[in-house]
């Protein structure tokens, strides 16, 4: 859909992003006791750091298309 830049004073078409592949499933699961065992806090942890990462593409190619600001 056209918009108006006022800027440049004409309609310029919008861009559309590069496509982000969806986040693989977590890993992590409720804990089985009151308190999280380690390599239940580590699945939490890998979990976000891939959530983190996924995060990122996603903004990176929402700015190389121009749709938010560097």
């Amino acid at each position: 859909m056209p918009y108006l830049v006022p800027a440049e004073g004409k309609a310029r078409e919008g861009k559309q992003a590069v496509a982000q592949s969806d986040m693989a499933a977590l890993t992590a699961a409720a804990a089985a006791g009151s308190n999280p065992t380690k390599a239940e806090f580590d699945k939490v942890v890998t979990d976000l750091a891939t959530i983190r990462t996924a995060h990122n593409a996603l903004l990176a190619k929402l700015r190389t298309a121009g749709l938010l600001a560097p």
